[in-house]
């Protein structure tokens, strides 16, 4: 498993396990300021997913199943039952999987510029079409366009083409396998499920994955909070410090902290 899914954990072996699962087209190093933050109250697990950055990527189709599927074989290569899990965009939906069809794996879940069915049918195979023309700079100023606003970008630009310059360097084929798993994934009718504490972090400027979204997310999850912060799509990044905040206040609750640990 270690193989063919490349991973990072750093923490405290005594410490809670938190996973972190990055978005489409970036890698584990989306989460860098997150580490920096909470490396010294977690047992931090971050990965790149299937297709991206150092991780196998084999030819698709690939489906949210199976990239549910590494998630847990790596969980249980390294000797964790439980842990939280914080994902945003593809890695959201990754553990609205995991909390539905494995909520004894799952303590908390923060769901961050996510929905139950992201995009359309038509998007991703346009999309797909477009990678297997053109590669990976076919998509590259309709993704940027969309990861950040546009005053992030003037301000921050240098953030910006770090961002750009993994999604360069990400697999085709590994893009459009999780293209094919984002165009086929629907979790709107099983949502409701999700019994773990979970909160959802929107951007109020996100076209992906939009503020009425994760609305639908937060009616749908019981007890679940909800967060708008002003910033596109990849909120972790752009919205960094009041992100982090958020995400360290919930995961310090007393209630979340009752886990197994590695």
């Amino acid at each position: 498993m270690s193989k063919s899914i490349h991973y990072e954990l750093c923490g405290s072996a005594d410490s809670p396990v938190l996973v972190l699962s990055h978005a489409l087209g970036t890698n584990l190093n989306l989460w860098d300021e997150q580490v920096k933050a909470l490396r010294g109250s977690f047992r931090i697990l971050r990965y790149d997913s299937r297709g991206h950055g150092r991780s196998l990527a084999d030819p698709g189709p690939y489906t949210i199943s199976l990239l549910a599927a590494d998630v847990l074989n790596l969980l249980d290569e390294l000797g964790v039952t439980s842990a939280h899990f914080c994902g945003i965009s593809l890695g959201g939906l990754v553990g609205q999987y995991l909390a539905i069809y494995h909520p004894e794996r799952i303590s908390s879940l923060v769901l961050s510029n996510t929905a139950t069915r992201i995009g359309t049918r038509e998007k991703w195979d346009r999309r797909i079409q477009e990678v297997m023309k053109g590669g990976m700079p076919a998509v590259l100023g309709e993704v940027l366009a969309g990861w950040f606003s546009a005053r992030f970008r003037s301000l921050h630009g240098s953030i910006a083409d770090s961002l750009v310059d993994a999604l360069k360097t990400t697999s085709p084929e590994g893009y459009i396998g999780c293209c094919e798993a984002l165009r086929d994934a629907d979790l709107s009718q099983l949502i409701g499920r999700v019994n773990a504490p979970a909160l959802i972090i929107a951007g109020t400027e996100d076209q992906a994955t939009t503020l009425v979204a994760s609305q639908f997310l937060h009616q749908e999850i019981r007890g679940s909070q909800l967060v708008a912060l002003n910033c596109a799509h990849l909120a972790c990044v752009e919205a960094s410090a009041e992100f982090t905040d958020h995400l360290t206040r919930f995961l310090t609750t007393k209630a979340l902290f009752d886990h197994e640990r590695i």
